[in-house]
């Protein structure tokens, strides 16, 4: 998911934090520098990147540690083991409390876990320093409706985009409206049909179909987009190292869809 850039503050992160690259997912860096200026021109746009100069200062707290116990989260998770996730991402909290509206990982496990209530502070926490992550949008409304028992669209007290403003990935806009209850299931899934503008297109289509189907409680349509989304091309190749294709298959596995 996307970050926002906060100024003369340098998050050394590893496979710690997700950064949208170029090609529209996420990739995984090693340093950004992140800005907290609520008035940041460059979000009209994109994120943007900024290379640590001889000012930059650090977090305070344990970087190192707190990076540690980032990536091993990450890693626990993938391995299906989501409440050590969640006690690892934790501790890196703990190391550095200023990490804690980056952690849009937790955010995820807790989902996984059903503390829903949980998830969407911390996807609302993520949001105030980044509005324009559509994905976090996207799994706090997932989050409220299982919360509350698959009620209807729009959900009530649901986040949104600043006015204006969409995701500059097509895909990920039509899953921003279908999720406001602004576009169809259909729409979506004919946006991700290959031949798409990305390979990844396909595997995100999918995935948020199913992700959408769990959340208004339709488990056999939720069980074939999300195993579909495993076994796309993206998924099984130059996807694996996306944190979203994991997030799909450790999805299957914790529902028994194997």
């Amino acid at each position: 998911m996307m970050q926002r850039l906060l100024p003369f503050l340098l998050v050394p992160v590893l496979g710690a934090q997700a950064w949208l690259s170029p090609s529209g997912h996420r990739q995984w860096m090693h340093h950004v520098a992140i800005d907290t200026r609520r008035d940041n021109p460059s979000l009209s746009t994109s994120t943007t990147l900024r290379r640590p100069s001889s000012t930059t200062t650090r977090l305070h707290g344990n970087i190192d540690q707190a990076r540690k116990f980032t990536s091993q989260g990450m890693a626990s998770f993938r391995q299906g083991q989501v409440e050590q996730s969640i006690e690892l991402f934790d501790q890196a909290q703990a190391e550095e409390p200023r990490l804690e509206p980056y952690l849009w990982q937790r955010g995820l496990s807790y989902y996984y876990v059903n503390d829903y209530a949980k998830a969407r502070r911390q996807f609302q926490t993520d949001v105030q320093v980044n509005p324009l992550d559509v994905e976090e949008i996207v799994w706090d409304v997932a989050s409220a409706l299982r919360l509350n028992n698959n009620q209807q669209l729009p959900v009530p007290d649901a986040m949104a985009l600043p006015a204006g403003k969409q995701d500059r990935r097509p895909i990920m806009a039509i899953v921003y409206r279908l999720f406001r209850g602004e576009a169809t299931e259909q729409e979506l899934a004919k946006a991700g049909t290959p031949p798409t503008t990305r390979q990844s297109d396909e595997f995100y289509s999918l995935f948020y179909l199913g992700l959408f189907a769990e959340a208004l409680g339709e488990s056999t349509k939720a069980q074939h987009y999300m195993q579909r989304a495993t076994q796309t091309p993206y998924a099984i190749g130059g996807g694996q190292a996306d944190y979203m294709t994991a997030v799909a298959r450790v999805h299957c596995q914790l529902r028994g869809w194997t």
